[in-house]
């Protein structure tokens, strides 16, 4: 997959690394106001638990958690495929560091 920078949508100051497809790219620092909100549900607040460094790298993590705040729900395919991506991100980290 091919992937390039682009600059910020909103503050135009950052890069993102994007690959095709992507709309409107938006940085981490321009996210993370609304990534901070109280989750009240006990499964939901373990799920979306995970190292920052994470939501710094992948946008559509921040995605699905900003789509969870706003609704105060997700589908069943959103649950599983924020597991999958961060569970393969999670692995990706741990063989970059044991080498």
């Amino acid at each position: 997959m091919i992937s390039y920078q682009q600059r910020c949508g909103r503050c135009k100051k950052n890069f993102v690394m994007v690959s095709r497809g992507a709309q409107f790219v938006t940085c981490y620092p321009c996210q993370k106001a609304e990534m901070s909100g109280e989750i009240k549900d006990a499964a939901m607040k373990k799920m979306f638990k995970i190292p920052e460094e994470l939501y710094m790298k992948n946008a559509f993590l921040r995605d699905i958690k900003i789509k969870y705040l706003r609704f105060g729900s997700l589908s069943d395919k959103q649950i599983d495929a924020f597991k999958k991506v961060s569970k393969e991100l999670k692995e990706k980290n741990k063989a970059k560091k044991e080498e």
